[in-house]
Parts: structure tokens; C-alpha cells; sequence
């Protein structure tokens, strides 16, 4: 009974290791891949896709032509009405060409300033900025400061091209050195008053301006 038992003992045994133990599947070759949970979007471009979607180079500089024109007239034409929307922008690209053509004419005249013209003009603008702010309900910038004195230094060009020929030292020379810089004092003024909203402050801020056109006055004449 004994003999009988052993071996069917050994076999109940040994059957639940054999379950427990599983045929391993025969390798095919293939590599598991991850399915993928997102798709992708392209990214759109901030201009578009093509070069005729972006904007011009002047415009991303801020140069507008058609802006620097009408503010060339104003300052050439005293009595214009200025617009203020334009006035108020900070455009320093004419106020650059005017100051180098100013320096340019008094280069031709034997007088190398354009230390002076530039430390002057930044002298002044500063004075302007900070006399503005005083003044004014609503504030200005400097750019706008620098811009529309650089803008109103054009008459003082034609009266350094006139002491490349002539002579300013005389009578006719002073009467004509006074006038442009009531001119350009005149229209500063007119187009800060515009700009600023600041009525019946003219003369107010006509008079430091022809303190500071004043000054390259005396440069252009002596």
C-alpha cells in the first residue's frame, strides 16, 4: 500500500510546478512600437509663408515717407495747420538727414561743428523734454521732443547755405538771422501746441526754442 502511495504522491506534486511553468511563444522578429496619443501641428509662421506676407523693411524701421513729407510742409509752410496725430510720432529719420545737412553746409563754409550741432541738440532736447512735462497736462516723450526740433532745424540749413556764399555779419545778415529763427521757433511751437493740446501757451514755448535755434544761429555766423 505503501509502494502504491509513493509515486502517485510524487506526481501531485510535481503537477503544480509543471502549471506554474508556461511554453514561451517562438520570437517572430517583431519590435513593439507605442501607439502614439497626440498628432502633431505644424507651427504657423508669424508673417505667413511666403516673403509677400511680410511686412516692409521701412515699416518695421518706422519710416514712413508720406509722414516725413507732410512734416517737412508744415515746418516749410508756418501758417499750415499741423496735424497732430502725426506730430506725436517719434520719427528720428528726417531729424538725422537735417542735422547732417546742417553740419554738411557749415562744412562747406570751413566750419567743421558737428560736435557742437549734435551736443547742442541734445542739450536742447533734453531742456524741451523736461520743460514740456512742466507744461503740459498730458506729457511727452523725448523722441517726439527730438523729433519735432530736428524736423524745425530746416530753415536754419538755408540760412547756412546762405553764409557759404555771403557774408551773415552785416545788417542784411542779421535782419535775415533773426527772421529764420522766428521761423523755426514759430514752428516748433505750432506744432508742440498741436501735438500737446496746450492752447494760448504759444509764445510760452516759442521762447526757448528760439533760445536753442538761437544758438546754431550764432554757429552759422560766425
Amino acid at each position: 500500500m505503501t509502494s502504491h502511495s509513493s509515486p502517485m504522491i510524487m506526481a501531485e506534486v510535481e503537477d503544480p510546478i509543471a502549471n506554474m511553468i508556461q511554453p514561451q511563444p517562438p520570437y517572430t522578429g517583431q519590435i513593439f512600437q507605442p501607439t502614439q496619443t497626440f498628432t502633431p501641428t505644424t507651427s504657423q509662421p508669424f508673417y505667413g509663408n511666403s516673403f509677400e506676407d511680410e511686412p516692409p523693411l521701412l515699416e518695421e524701421l518706422g519710416i514712413n515717407f508720406d509722414h516725413i513729407w507732410q512734416k517737412t510742409l508744415t515746418v516749410l509752410h508756418p501758417l499750415k495747420v499741423a496735424d497732430g496725430s502725426i506730430m506725436n510720432e517719434t520719427d528720428l529719420a528726417g531729424p538725422m538727414v537735417f542735422c547732417l545737412a546742417f553740419g554738411a553746409t557749415l562744412l562747406l563754409a570751413g566750419k567743421i561743428q558737428f560736435g557742437y550741432v549734435y551736443g547742442i541738440s541734445a542739450i536742447g532736447c533734453l531742456g524741451m523734454f523736461c520743460l514740456l512735462n512742466l507744461m503740459s497736462m498730458t506729457g511727452v516723450s523725448f523722441g517726439c521732443v527730438a523729433s519735432v526740433l530736428g524736423y524745425c532745424l530746416l530753415p536754419m540749413i538755408l540760412l547756412s547755405s546762405f553764409a557759404v556764399i555771403f557774408s551773415l555779419q552785416g545788417m542784411v545778415g542779421i535782419i535775415l538771422t533773426a527772421g529764420i529763427i522766428g521761423w523755426c521757433s514759430f514752428s516748433a511751437s505750432k506744432i508742440f501746441i498741436s501735438a500737446l493740446a496746450m492752447e494760448g501757451q504759444q509764445l510760452l514755448v516759442a521762447y526757448p526754442c528760439a533760445l536753442l535755434y538761437g544758438v546754431f544761429a550764432l554757429i552759422s555766423v560766425f
